[in-house]
C-alpha cells in the first residue's frame, strides 16, 4: 500500500491543490483521498454519506448529527469542497474524517476502506499515527507556522512551494529536497519522478 501525507505550514497554503495534483499525476494508484479535520463543520454535507450507508439529510439535520460517525464519504465531484475536488482530480474515493482531540479513528477508517487500495491524506497530525511512504510539506511565504506543522517538519521528506515564495524555516533539513512549482496542481517532471521513485508499485 502506498501512503502519502500532505501537510502545510498554515491555512490556505495549497495543501488541497497539491493533493489534487498528486492524484491527477498518479492515476494508476486509484487513490482514496482523506481530509482530516479537527473542526465540526458541515462542509460538503449535502453530497456526503456515512459509512453506515445512511444518507445525510438536510443541513439542519447535518448540523445536529454530522459527527455521531466521524467518517464521511464524498459522493459528488466538483469544486465546492476539498473532498469534491479530490474526486474531480480522479480519486477513487474521497473521505472527510473528524480527528477528535488530535487523534484519528484509524481502525474505523481502515475497516471502512477494506483491503487493498492506496491512501493520500491532507493532514499535519496523521503522520504521528502512520508510517507513510512519503510526507510532503507545503510551505507558504509567512515565517510563522501552525503548531501542528512543527513536528510534521521534522519527519517530512520534501518541501513544496510556489515559485518565488520560499521562506526558510528553522527545523528543516538543509539537504531536504525543495520542489518549486508554478502551480501546486501541476507537478514538475522532476518532482513526479522523485515521488514515483519513493512509492511502492501500485497494487
Amino acid at each position: 500500500m502506498a501512503v502519502i501525507i500532505v501537510g502545510g505550514s498554515g491555512k490556505s497554503v495549497g495543501k488541497t491543490s497539491l493533493v489534487c495534483g498528486l492524484i491527477a499525476a498518479l492515476p494508476e494508484f486509484h487513490w482514496t483521498a482523506v481530509k482530516v479535520t479537527r473542526h465540526q463543520h458541515n462542509e460538503g454535507a449535502p453530497s456526503m454519506r456515512r459509512f453506515s450507508g445512511a444518507w445525510m439529510g438536510n443541513l439542519d439535520s447535518v448540523q445536529t448529527h454530522v459527527f455521531q460517525n466521524p467518517i464521511w464519504e464524498e459522493t459528488e465531484a466538483g469544486q465546492a469542497t476539498d473532498t469534491a475536488r479530490y474526486l474531480a482530480a480522479g480519486a477513487h474515493r474521497a473521505l472527510l474524517v473528524l480527528s477528535e482531540g488530535g487523534s484519528l479513528p484509524l481502525n474505523e477508517l481502515l475497516a471502512a476502506l477494506g483491503p487493498g487500495g492506496n491512501l493520500i491524506f491532507e493532514s499535519n497530525t496523521i503522520a504521528a499515527q502512520l508510517q507513510p511512504s512519503l510526507c510532503l510539506g507545503v510551505i507558504g511565504p509567512e515565517a510563522e507556522v501552525k503548531p501542528s506543522f512543527e513536528p510534521f517538519m521534522k519527519g517530512m521528506d520534501a518541501a513544496v512551494v510556489l515559485e518565488g515564495t520560499w521562506t526558510a524555516l528553522a527545523g528543516t533539513d538543509a539537504a531536504m529536497p525543495v520542489f518549486r512549482l508554478e502551480h501546486l496542481k501541476r507537478l514538475s517532471e522532476e518532482m513526479l519522478g522523485w515521488v514515483r521513485g519513493r512509492l511502492p508499485a501500485p497494487s
